[in-house]
């Protein structure tokens, strides 16, 4: 995914032909393949080959695959908060700062939620809210 991103879009030929991916043809086409099947890249078909293209930049398929394996997580049928503990802990021991974070993203959902999702709260996500706020702007 990573060549493709850079490349924008790609065939199989010009992944190999900048000399970053070692693989055999075959490999590379059944990788892309599987992607496309998956549903992370489009095709076109250009010629006797395929033209691939990203469906999703690299932040937005790391927003999507994060927030999957937090519902999976807190689906996992466990009613108790141990899942959220797990959270904690992993942000604490990456940073203690992201605890801040969280507790800011948390009290702007609690204020939009109080409000009703008023429109002024839903035109800025609450990260960009979170952010302003870490650097004292209005939110």
């Amino acid at each position: 995914m990573q060549e493709v991103w850079s490349q924008g879009s790609a065939t199989v030929r010009e992944l190999l032909a900048d000399g970053t991916i070692h693989q055999a043809y075959t490999t590379v086409m059944t990788t892309l393949d599987r992607l496309y099947k998956k549903g992370l890249l489009d095709r076109a078909a250009e010629g006797r080959a395929f033209r691939y293209t990203p469906r999703h930049t690299a932040e937005e398929l790391q927003r999507v695959t994060a927030i999957e394996s937090i519902r999976q997580l807190l689906g996992s049928g466990d009613a108790s908060s141990l899942p959220l503990s797990y959270l904690v802990e992993a942000l604490s021991t990456h940073d203690a700062q992201l605890l801040d974070e969280l507790q800011l993203l948390v009290e702007c959902k609690r204020r939009e939620l109080k409000d009703g999702g008023s429109k002024a709260h839903e035109s800025k996500p609450a990260q960009t809210k979170v952010r302003e706020t870490k650097h004292g702007e209005q939110s």
